[in-house]
């Protein structure tokens, strides 16, 4: 296991730059607002602690698409993305179609707390309003956060309280 780090940050209007390492590798991508993307993130992850051992989501790149699966395996998840020429053209295929742009096995908890920090660090630099303002189509994503963060408090034995400040 790498330093996982993953980060979003806003850049402009209906914007974002989803950046995610494991030390020797990084996936960086423009992901437009055409999709409720963080909430995506925040879902997906979250859904590592059901029943159901693959989860997907993906972030238009306008007109590209990544495609994010995650895939558990005990308590570490195979993070795989793959590239899509045209989101519109894509739903119906299968992510082998896709050409595998990054992919690294990680431990569930890391992967939740770094996605956990980065959203709380949205929220703490632009608040809801802000947060609204910039992103545009969909308000900052509370409840799937508020979500993510009792399931992994609850399952992964986290000291971090991971405080959400609500503005």
């Amino acid at each position: 296991m790498t330093d996982l780090q993953f980060s979003w940050e806003l850049s402009g209007s209906g914007w974002a730059t989803c950046r995610i390492t494991d030390g020797p590798s990084e996936r960086k991508d423009i992901v437009s607002y055409c999709t409720d993307a963080l909430a995506d993130v925040l879902h997906g992850v979250a859904g590592l602690y059901g029943p159901n051992p693959v989860h997907r989501f993906s972030f238009d790149l306008e007109p590209a698409e990544v495609r994010w699966v995650l895939r558990s395996m005990g308590s570490d998840v195979r993070i795989s993305i793959y590239r899509f020429p045209d989101m519109s053209a894509s739903f119906d295929v299968n992510d082998d179609d896709g050409t595998l742009v990054w992919t690294s096995t990680q431990n569930r908890s890391a992967l939740s707390h770094a996605v956990i920090d980065a959203a709380q660090s949205v929220l703490r630099l632009h608040g809801e309003e802000g947060y609204r303002a910039k992103w545009v189509q969909h308000p900052f994503p509370v409840a799937a956060l508020q979500d993510l963060r009792r399931l992994h408090l609850r399952d992964d034995a986290c000291s971090n309280q991971h405080d959400i400040a609500v503005s």
